[in-house]
């Protein structure tokens, strides 16, 4: 009854649009659009950092105190975004919501006694775009098998766009062939998240480029440099006297491009021979750091052994403090002995990966790429690009 109504009003009068009748009309609501500013990351004291929860206190920074206003336009006008969390790094997906003004879907996972993983939604996804928040960080099986089980129950909920937001994407080291008869589990981990059902990928940080070629599916890549950079910018320390160092030679790019937005400063390489996995020999160093101020930049720190050895050149060479920096914390046995041996002035590392607390030391600095991710997923949801400032550095489309 409504819509013939409409179709006489348009015919009748010709001055009146049907886009005109449809905005006014109660039964035709206009979906708003909501973005976010980019907002200074969040800065932990070295030592023991914090996952701040939802709350009104205002000492937590503004863009984790939810904005009632935000809220329930949200959740009148757009209620076809969700987001769920996973078990790997539920503080991280807590504030991703927190950034965008929205509340974590409700899931239930648990384990049966004999290990497999039982997933439920708890509410209804039928046409909605979802994202999924599970880093496939230690166990890595396990946390990758749950985040196959979440698109696969997604899938089966109707959902209508399925994203596995994976801040660290496991696997991403075994993407090439090195020697004879090896895997390619890169490639393998794709297929799989591509068969579970998942629509598109977002990850933080690859281990390589090549690896987003490996997915059937579009992936968009954030970095994490803008967050470490807007933090060692904070730092009074004096561009004159600074050198970005790669850790290995097939860390240059990552390298250079960080330089280049801290002042274009100075670039030096440690060369270094590994002789097995995780097992890594320093040899030379190439640059000059004497009396300067070296910030050791990688994607990850597993070991620490390649760092950690990197670290202990540049002191030799005449190094005046050493920085290490990295986005995917890993810390695998005995990462902590080595980055916390007075090597480095400070370790900067992101909360991509949830650091326990038996595995702080005063030497270490969180900082969370909530933001970033928070923004990505609000463009990837409105179909927006990321390629203008200020986030010309988040590497998506």
């Amino acid at each position: 009854m409504a819509s013939s109504s409409l179709l006489w009003l348009c015919s009748s009068n010709p001055l009146i649009s049907p886009a005109t009748l449809l905005k006014a009309h109660p039964r035709f609501p206009i979906r708003q659009r909501f973005r976010c500013s980019l907002v200074e990351p969040l800065k932990f004291e070295n030592g023991k950092p914090h996952f701040p929860l939802l709350t009104s206190d205002p000492a937590f920074p503004t863009f984790l105190s939810p904005n009632s206003h935000f809220q329930n336009d949200i959740n009148k006008h757009d209620t076809r975004l969700r987001i769920f969390s996973g078990t790997a790094n539920p503080a991280l997906a807590q504030e991703i919501a927190c950034y965008m003004g929205l509340k974590l879907g409700k899931i239930k996972i648990k384990r049966f006694a004999d290990g497999e993983i039982y997933v439920q939604l708890q509410e209804s996804v039928r046409g909605c775009d979802v994202f999924l928040v599970q880093p496939t960080c230690p166990p890595a099986n396990e946390n990758l098998m749950e985040l196959l089980i979440m698109i696969d129950a997604c899938r089966r909920a109707s959902a209508k766009n399925i994203t596995a937001v994976i801040p660290y994407f496991g696997y991403a080291r075994a993407d090439r062939k090195t020697q004879g008869r090896e895997s390619i589990a890169a490639k393998l981990v794709a297929n799989l998240i591509t068969e579970a059902g998942a629509n598109r990928v977002l990850a933080c940080d690859l281990h390589s480029g090549q690896s987003m070629g490996y997915f059937d599916i579009p992936v968009d890549h954030v970095y994490g440099q803008p967050v470490i950079l807007d933090y060692l910018a904070s730092k009074t320390i004096c561009s004159d006297d600074l050198v970005v160092v790669s850790p290995d030679v097939g860390g240059v790019a990552r390298a250079r491009a960080f330089a280049k937005k801290l002042s274009d400063a100075p670039l030096a390489i440690v060369d270094k021979r590994r002789h097995g996995h995780n097992v890594a020999e320093v040899m030379n160093l190439i640059g000059d750091v004497k009396g300067k101020v070296a910030v050791m930049v990688d994607d990850m720190i597993d070991t620490a052994g390649t760092i950690a050895k990197g670290a202990a050149l540049l002191h030799q060479e005449g190094a005046r403090e050493v920085y290490a920096c990295s986005t995917h914390a890993v810390f695998s046995p005995p990462a902590i002995e080595r980055l916390s041996s007075g090597l480095f002035q400070e370790v900067i590392i992101t909360n991509t990966i949830p650091v326990s607390e038996q595995n702080y030391f005063p030497q270490l600095t969180v900082l969370s790429v909530a933001n970033l991710l928070g923004e990505t997923i609000w463009r990837v949801h409105d179909d927006c690009s990321g390629g203008f400032e200020p986030y010309a550095t988040l590497g998506i489309d």
